[in-house]
């Protein structure tokens, strides 16, 4: 019996095959390297997003207490949440007329309040546009 030159057909057909179960393993490894990256790059870009809103809420939580509690404005940690939180609210700083105790002293900024509202939604919008820019199926 004579069957080297189909063993040999079958070595080379084996060879090749190897050589494509190889290079398709790499594709998937690349691929699952390239979506670890894409994953890691969104969590950092939704963390800074998060943390920012986190930082803009707080600095206009506090600049609305601290109105709605009538703090004396020449404490330098109340001026200081003031300037602060001053180009944040400039855009809703005439939305709505305050109202405002007998004494004038304590404020209840409703601008403020939407602001925060504000904020937040924008917030989220970010985060949602971020998740469809990185997740988004081609």
């Amino acid at each position: 019996m004579n069957s080297g030159p189909n063993d040999a057909s079958n070595l080379q057909r084996r060879q090749e095959l190897q050589r494509e179960e190889e290079a398709f393993r790499l594709d998937q490894e690349e691929k699952r390297l390239n979506k670890a990256k894409r994953g890691s790059t969104f969590v950092w870009i939704t963390n800074s997003i998060l943390w920012l809103a986190g930082i803009v809420q707080v600095l206009l939580v506090m600049r609305f207490f601290l109105r709605l509690f009538g703090a004396n404005i020449e404490n330098w940690f109340a001026q200081l949440i003031y300037r602060l939180s001053e180009p944040l609210i400039a855009p809703f700083s005439t939305l709505f007329i305050s109202p405002t105790s007998a004494e004038g002293a304590n404020i209840f900024d409703l601008n403020i309040a939407i602001a925060i509202f504000a904020y937040a939604l924008l917030s989220y919008f970010l985060v949602s546009l971020t998740r469809f820019i990185f997740y988004q199926r081609l």
